[in-house]
């Protein structure tokens, strides 16, 4: 079953698309601190037609977070299979670090979403609210299982009632980010 061509959104519309999203789920990510809550992604639509990425977490009460850019694959191409580009580490951009963004299902009002990549090493389950109901999240479940995903790997982001609104103190030195490296 992986190895069919996973489907994606057609007609995704970027603007509807823009703004912030809460991290329900995913496969954990080197990337991200293990201890990680509050967790959320917001997008800004660029001039160029390009997306401003920042991806917030907090971890040990101290936000780190990470900026980059995503932009289509194929502007030409109804599909939303997008590029998204961080340059690491985040306290000293020097190495872009480019990874896949294919939005695998999205509902009409675009409160949630389920994205994904062809290598399906990556998974997250998003939503415009820090809280999904547990049947939207169980269809979304099922839906990356017919797309071949290995839903075990899924776990659940903690996000708290009232998701943080200000930045909060920082973590300036990107420890986590080092941390990340060591899978803590």
């Amino acid at each position: 079953m992986a190895n069919k061509e996973m489907e994606v959104v057609k007609g995704l519309d970027l603007k509807r698309y823009m703004g912030r999203w809460y991290e329900i789920a995913s496969f954990q990510s080197r990337f991200q601190p293990k201890d990680g809550v509050d967790t959320r992604a917001t997008y800004t639509l660029n001039d160029d037609g390009t997306v401003h990425v920042l991806n917030e977490t907090w971890s040990g009460g101290k936000r780190g977070y990470i900026e980059g850019s995503a932009y289509k694959v194929d502007p030409k191409s109804d599909e939303a299979k997008f590029k998204v580009k961080f340059y690491v580490p985040p306290f000293l951009p020097i190495f872009p670090v480019v990874g896949d963004y294919w939005v695998l299902h999205i509902d009409n009002d675009y409160q949630y979403a389920l994205i994904g990549q062809p290598s399906r090493r990556y998974l997250w389950i998003l939503s415009r609210n820090s809280h999904l109901d547990e049947e939207i999240y169980n269809e979304l479940v099922e839906k990356a299982k017919e797309e071949g995903y290995d839903v075990s790997k899924l776990q659940k982001t903690p996000q708290s009632d009232t998701p943080p609104e200000e930045q909060g103190p920082q973590d300036t030195k990107g420890i986590w980010w080092f941390k990340s490296l060591f899978g803590k």
